[in-house]
């Protein structure tokens, strides 16, 4: 049987910790016990735990041998702010997919009052990545940074930095992607896409451009569909 696996929230050696509404979960959902084991992600590894101690707000694990954990993509996406519903959505199923870091883009075309409230909605973000990244026994949880606008994007060093575009005729995804490269930085446009001047800021930047195809997506649909094909391509080489 799988075990489940927790991200621990504290780390001293060979012992571990889950604290606050993160043990309270595991204390009150799903009813742990001492001498219970999961896989606890560690940051840098997942190792076996067993549950030594049970406190009101605080989960305590002895850890063990180290869980085998395969390669991964480092993937960033830097995600045009939409409607919050359909953004904290596509969060949660990127994370699920393996996306390493999540950058919330102000674009041209972010409405102004999402643009503003998304200052306020960077920690929500945050404990969605952490409860998908749980969910789908990742090792670490994604970094969600704070918004940054347009012209901070344009310079984001990685090995790759492609930009999905509607207007984009030649060259769809799968065949922007180099199976060699595991470092690279997605853009995906918000509500109504991107402006004539973005697309030529990234054209002078040298990110490439690339398609999804003839349909044009919501922005949550291209951000998690592209994702799919870029890791789909790297584990065509594993």
């Amino acid at each position: 049987m799988t075990r489940r696996r927790w991200i621990a929230d504290e780390i001293s050696g060979s012992r571990a910790a889950l604290v606050g509404s993160h043990a309270d979960h595991l204390i009150r959902a799903l009813r742990a016990r001492v001498g219970q084991e999961f896989d606890i992600a560690t940051g840098d590894q997942v190792r076996r735990g067993r549950v030594v101690s049970i406190a009101s707000d605080r989960v305590e694990f002895d850890l063990g041998e180290v869980v085998p954990a395969p390669a991964t993509a480092e993937i960033t996406l830097a995600l045009s702010i939409f409607k919050f519903d359909r953004m904290e959505w596509a969060i949660e199923k990127c994370t699920e997919l393996g996306v390493a870091r999540i950058i919330p883009l102000i674009a041209k075309r972010t409405e102004t009052h999402l643009a503003s409230a998304a200052v306020k909605r960077v920690e929500r973000w945050r404990r969605i990545a952490q409860q998908a990244a749980e969910q789908s026994r990742r090792t670490v949880i994604p970094e969600i940074s704070n918004a940054i606008k347009f012209k901070e994007l344009l310079e984001f060093p990685a090995a790759a930095r492609i930009v999905l575009s509607e207007s984009e005729k030649l060259l769809k995804l799968s065949d922007a992607i180099s199976p060699a490269t595991n470092n690279l930085i997605l853009a995906v446009g918000p509500e109504g896409g991107w402006t004539e001047s973005e697309l030529e800021a990234f054209q002078t930047s040298r990110w490439i451009s690339a398609s999804l195809g003839n349909t044009i997506l919501r922005a949550e649909t291209a951000a998690i569909a592209a994702l799919a094909i870029i890791l789909a391509e790297f584990h065509s080489t594993d």
